[in-house]
Order: structure tokens, then C-alpha cells, then sequence
């Protein structure tokens, strides 16, 4: 049971009681500010949990709960997802869907379908592929579009799919939403650190030398 001691310049030492530490970094990442409520370190436990928590579903909103994927169309890892899953069990129902689609089933939490049965209907809101184009049969994976799914339907490279009706759809939203829930995920990573190792704090040893190491660069300027 880890306990941390800081000096400061007027007053009481600070006391810090990381308990254990392993646990409050697991907990952190599972959900935000956990790490800190088991510590005992409620006010900064609570900080984290809401400021961490509402840009993620913020985020998430912004992107209609399409722009969190563990995987892309192809099955590959979704690169933002790195960044994204640091929040721990918020990005969880986005891993569900990559293994529930990974075998052409269709996802849970089905938000609608994308390529219906008759695709070719220039009616259906969301094709937006070239009807002059014959793009083949469909291939077996899954055909509906759901909550931090894979895109579904075919994959193009240079055609409109479904990721790119996305973009299309949102906008810049979609962009947005993204790169909210990837700040979320990397703001938990400072917060999972700060359950592990306890706050930053200078001590006045640190100070001094941080004074003196800019005095001489002062000097050579």
C-alpha cells in the first residue's frame, strides 16, 4: 500500500495513498475516475469521470455511433481505435461488433440496413453508389449497419461504400467525432498514469534544479 509523501513550501505535507496501485490503473482504464474513486481520491475521481466520460459520448453523438469501430471494413485494425479504446469499457460494445461481424452476421444493436435487398433502388437514402455501375453480387458478410459496427457491404477503393456514405452523410461531424473519442482515450491514459504513479508535483529540490538548468540556458543565449 504505496504512500506518497510531498513537501511543500507552507503547511501540512501532502499524503497521497495510492493503495494498490495495479488495481487503481486497472480500474482507471476500465472506466475513467474509478482508479482515483478506490484510491480515495473522490474530487479528482469525479474530474476525470466527467470531463473523460461526456467528450467521449460526446464524441460518439457527434459521429452518430459510427466513428468508434475496433476494425475497419476489410477486417483490419482500426488504427484511431488505439487511442479510442484507452477508455476502457465505454469502447467495449465496439469489440463486440468487430467479433459478432467477423464472420458475416449481422451486428448487435442494429442502428438500420444499409444494403437491402433491393440495393439498386435509387430511393433507398443511404446507397449512394453509381446505379450505371453493375457492382456485383454482395458478398457474404454482414448487411446491416449498428452501434460501433464495421461499416457494412461491399468495400470499394475508388466507388462510394459505406464509409464513405458516412463521410458524406456527416460531414466534418463524422472527423469530429472521431477525434473526440481519441482525446478522451488519450486524456484516460494521463489519468490511468496519474493513478499508478500519484500527481505531479514539484518538489522544492525539482524547482531549484529546473531554475538553475533554464539559468543556464539563459546564459548560452
Amino acid at each position: 500500500m504505496p504512500e506518497i509523501v510531498y513537501h511543500v513550501p507552507e503547511g501540512e505535507p501532502v499524503h497521497v495513498n495510492l493503495k494498490d496501485q495495479y488495481w487503481a490503473a486497472l480500474l482507471a482504464w476500465l472506466f475513467p475516475g474509478a482508479g482515483h474513486l478506490f484510491q480515495g481520491r473522490t474530487a479528482k475521481g469525479l474530474l476525470f469521470m466527467i470531463c473523460i466520460v461526456s467528450t467521449f459520448v460526446f464524441g460518439l453523438a457527434m459521429g452518430r455511433a459510427r466513428c468508434v469501430t475496433a476494425t475497419t471494413g476489410t477486417g483490419s485494425l482500426n488504427y484511431y481505435f488505439l487511442a479510442q479504446g484507452a477508455v476502457g469499457a465505454l469502447s467495449f460494445p465496439a469489440i463486440i461488433q468487430s467479433v459478432k461481424t467477423s464472420d458475416g452476421a449481422d451486428p448487435f444493436w442494429v442502428l438500420c440496413e444499409r444494403f437491402p435487398e433491393d440495393y439498386a433502388n435509387e430511393k433507398i437514402r443511404f446507397h449512394k453508389i453509381d446505379q450505371q455501375k453493375d457492382v456485383g453480387p454482395i458478398p457474404e458478410r454482414t448487411l446491416k449497419d449498428g452501434f460501433m459496427a464495421p461499416p457494412a457491404g461491399p468495400v470499394f477503393e475508388h466507388e462510394a461504400d459505406v464509409l464513405g456514405m458516412w463521410h458524406a452523410d456527416y460531414k466534418h461531424m463524422f472527423d469530429l467525432g472521431v477525434l473526440y473519442t481519441m482525446v478522451a482515450g488519450l486524456l484516460n491514459i494521463l489519468a490511468i498514469y496519474d493513478a499508478f504513479c500519484g500527481p505531479a508535483i514539484l518538489t522544492e529540490a525539482q524547482k531549484e534544479e529546473l531554475e538553475e538548468q533554464a539559468k543556464k540556458k539563459r546564459r548560452w543565449l
